[in-house]
């Protein structure tokens, strides 16, 4: 099977790119890297020749509202009508656990806007949606953290994924048949966030103080108890965090 990987060269398109490659897939990535600018346009007819299944996982550059929101629909329609086009089977989005339930996240109402293009697109789809990743652990940690140099994290539930483990279940998705629905995925363990945090970023060796704070921001989103969670059905993953943690130390 012929599997383009919109954004292949990235955190998770790189993973996933591996992991199709190791079963016999023939796994290409794209991005402007590679030739293929999404954004323009560039390079996509030629990509997708002799395409099975398209899975796009390419992010923006940008989180502020504009700009973040012009990315992914200016991005996935371009990808969706050269899709079409080539007569693609099979495309696969990723997006977010809550997106729905926080449409005033600028990027999380930038991913429902990218759902519904894919939605109305006619072409048979597959939505993965995932909690945040294992990865982005400091990044988060950055973004909470206030004027006063503490990480204002909220006490909600909080069930992060391995970047392997999402890899995992995109592949699975893009060799099976079209879902026209979504699935969601989250990490095999469900904490309380700000403890999360407060034992993460000490076993980092990070200083700052984790404060419990139920007004604490989510890249601009105040958080209720389930909105970064899924509540219903759900795929979780094999990784825990210890065990992730311990092997990236150790490279």
């Amino acid at each position: 099977m012929k599997i383009v990987v919109i954004g292949g060269t990235g955190m998770i398109g790189t993973k996933l790119v591996a992991k199709l490659t190791e079963h016999g897939h023939e796994a290409v990535p794209a991005a402007p890297s590679t030739g293929v600018n999404t954004i323009t346009g560039e390079g996509l007819a030629d990509a997708l020749k002799g395409v099975d299944v398209v899975v796009d996982v390419a992010n923006s550059p940008s989180f502020e509202a504009g700009p973040v929101m012009e990315f992914f629909k200016t991005s996935t329609s371009n990808v969706l009508q050269a899709e079409d086009a080539a007569g693609v089977r099979h495309h696969v989005g990723i997006s977010i656990v809550g997106t729905e339930r926080m449409p005033e996240n600028a990027y999380f109402a930038a991913k429902i806007a990218q759902e519904e293009l894919i939605k109305a697109s006619g072409l048979p789809y597959s939505l993965v949606h995932s909690t945040q990743f294992f990865e982005f652990v400091g990044p988060t940690a950055d973004s909470g953290t206030g004027d006063d140099g503490k990480v204002h994290i909220a006490p909600v539930a909080w069930a992060p994924i391995a970047g392997e483990d999402v890899a995992k279940n995109l592949g699975k998705v893009a060799v099976g048949e079209p879902l026209n629905a979504r699935i969601d995925i989250a990490g095999p363990d469900e904490y309380r966030m700000d403890e999360f945090f407060r034992k993460a970023l000490a076993q980092r060796g990070d200083a700052r103080e984790v404060v419990s704070d139920p007004h604490a921001l989510y890249f601009g989103a105040e958080l209720k108890e389930r909105s970064l969670v899924p509540v219903g059905p759900a795929t979780l993953g094999e990784l825990h965090y210890d065990e992730w943690y311990a092997a990236q130390a150790g490279r």
